[in-house]
């Protein structure tokens, strides 16, 4: 389903600090933790660039909308950046799965993480998926972005922007590898050696925190090292297909050693993989095969292939309702309900196969019984208001919206089942309304004045809703610079 996109390796390889000489790594002091980053790039700054790579990832559909397995990232990561003393008010993260098969991750200027379908297939235990995480988020807590930008003389947002944004942008057409080459020349003046020399000490600075937050937060700190070695040996192994991640972050004997031998000082731990991941491993397989069809032959021969697992028959199930198949999906699902009656991604994986199978009073209750145990869980908050909305109830889709505490925030796709249930109500002046608040939040602000300019246009539109409307549209246009501004009049 996912098809690899050259697009990232070349981002990651200017935004993800990942060296690309394979020298020996020197030891390194680290860093001063204060302003001089500043003095290249502010943390508003970054927070500008990241956010607006974000936007156009969303633009090419490179960011999977899939609630639960977002949660789960989101919920490791947080686990991580809380645990870490050394940065006692962690920034805005942000995570993302990003809709490319190979083994990947990276970290965008104002902390947000893209971690590729790939890695989480391809991690073989919950450390490991998090010794990732923890080292793309310590790029982002040591500011190796600015800090890189003051060592190469770039302090303009405007030319970092313009790169990346150019990067990505070269992506469409089927990521014309001469266009993304031009792209990288638009530099300005980047010294590009002395870029990669100090994105090799980045990557040790990295290492070394990620394995401090993977201790400090209860899992191995093994992890890291034990993925970073296993891909390595394989690639010595096979030599054919290099993954990914290590073109980005690339790895020798000499770091792999450093990060055993650091992550050997916090002594031997046995930790017990989470439910989640192994659930969420299975999900990322189903969405990332090339059709339903082929998950559905993949858990079909893990089974018969006499590993009957819980996970396997989740696996089996969601496939089958991907093709439409929600009766043969529940009976497939049985062995895994009976295994983990509680566990909340089999509850919503059940309650989403009654309802496309039309049995909307059980889905409705399986639905209440996953809120009830977990009422703070966003997938559980958003699935079932979609099912409802499906169901022809959008009042009580928005209820439920509305009524529900969404943990670390109220989710982007909140404001869009917000519309939905709008529009499905015949308000059309709240619908545009939502809509542009979740185009707004996914960083498309042309979309979002769009969206409030088509319900002023509504004939029936009343008074309040006239005000509420120009009032929103109002904030947004003084949200954009002067300059931005003339741009998007003239477009």
């Amino acid at each position: 389903m996912f098809k690899p996109k050259l697009i990232f390796a070349l981002t990651f390889a200017l935004v993800a600090t990942a060296g690309l000489a394979q020298s020996e790594p020197s030891d390194i002091d680290l860093p001063q933790l204060g302003n001089p980053a500043d003095l290249s790039l502010s943390p508003a700054q970054e927070a500008k660039i990241g956010a607006q790579i974000v936007a156009q990832m969303y633009a090419y559909d490179y960011i999977v909308d899939d609630p639960e397995i977002t949660e789960y990232l989101s919920s490791v990561g947080w686990r991580l950046a809380a645990a870490d003393a050394s940065t006692p008010n962690p920034p805005n993260f942000n995570f993302y799965l990003i809709a490319d098969d190979r083994i990947n991750a990276f970290a965008l200027p104002g902390g947000y993480i893209g971690f590729n379908a790939g890695t989480v297939i391809a991690a073989e235990n919950e450390s490991e998926l998090a010794g990732v995480l923890g080292h793309e988020e310590s790029h982002v807590t040591q500011r190796h972005i600015a800090r890189q930008a003051g060592d190469t003389k770039v302090a303009d947002i405007a030319t970092w922007l313009g790169v990346l944004a150019a990067i990505v942008a070269g992506s469409v057409g089927g990521g014309n590898p001469n266009l993304i080459i031009g792209a990288l020349g638009l530099g300005q003046g980047i010294n590009y050696q002395r870029q990669v020399s100090y994105t090799r000490g980045n990557e040790l600075e990295a290492d070394r925190f990620g394995i401090r937050k993977l201790a400090a937060a209860g899992f191995d700190p093994m992890g890291m090292a034990t993925f970073f070695g296993r891909l390595d040996q394989q690639t010595r192994l096979y030599g054919s297909h290099v993954p990914e991640i290590l073109l980005t972050h690339p790895v020798n004997t000499t770091r792999i050693a450093e990060a055993t031998e650091r992550a050997a000082q916090y002594g031997p731990r046995k930790v017990k993989d989470s439910s989640d991941f192994t659930f969420m491993k299975v999900r990322t397989r189903v969405l990332a095969a090339d059709s339903p069809n082929d998950a559905q032959g993949y858990f079909a021969g893990e089974i018969k292939a006499g590993h009957d697992t819980p996970e396997n028959h989740y696996g089996y199930a969601m496939a089958l309702g991907e093709q439409g198949e929600d009766e043969k999906g529940l009976q497939a699902l049985k062995p895994a309900l009976e295994h983990y009656p509680n566990q909340v991604n089999v509850l919503l994986l059940a309650a989403n196969l009654m309802a496309g199978a039309g049995r909307t009073k059980d889905a409705d209750e399986v639905f209440e019984h996953a809120l009830a145990g977990y009422p703070r869980y966003p997938p559980a908050i958003l699935e079932y208001a979609e099912a409802l909305i499906n169901a022809g109830q959008p009042a009580q889709a928005r209820q439920i919206l509305l009524s529900h505490d969404q943990a670390l925030g109220t989710r982007v796709q909140t404001f869009h089942l917000l519309s939905l249930a709008a529009r499905a109500s015949g308000n059309t002046a709240e619908a545009q309304y939502q809509q542009a608040e979740y185009l707004w939040r996914r960083g498309d602000l042309r979309g979002a004045v769009e969206q409030l300019n088509a319900g002023l246009r509504v004939a029936s539109i009343t008074g309040d809703d006239r005000a509420r409307l120009l009032a929103r549209r109002q904030e947004l246009i003084n949200s954009i610079p002067s300059d931005e501004l003339a741009r998007l009049q003239k477009g």
